[in-house]
């Protein structure tokens, strides 16, 4: 995978919103780190989309698709 390339990923929320980014990955080893420590309520994510402004105390998972290539349904 090139450094600018972005994955697919689908942060899900308390309530059930799902907001879906592609995140370059540097900004989503980032965002992990954020979610994993917990310290702090707020963060800015500059996803290729745009930038995103989340509550992390409000996240309830984060799934990253796989690197895997399909061809086909």
């Amino acid at each position: 995978m090139s450094s600018n390339a972005a994955r697919r990923t689908a942060l899900g929320f308390q309530g059930g919103q799902v907001l879906s980014l592609r995140l370059p990955e540097e900004v989503l080893e980032s965002l992990r780190s954020t979610l994993r420590e917990g310290k702090e309520r707020w963060v800015e994510v500059e996803a290729a989309d745009g930038a995103v402004l989340i509550d992390v105390g409000q996240v309830v998972y984060l799934r990253v698709e796989s690197d895997e290539h399909r061809i086909g349904f």
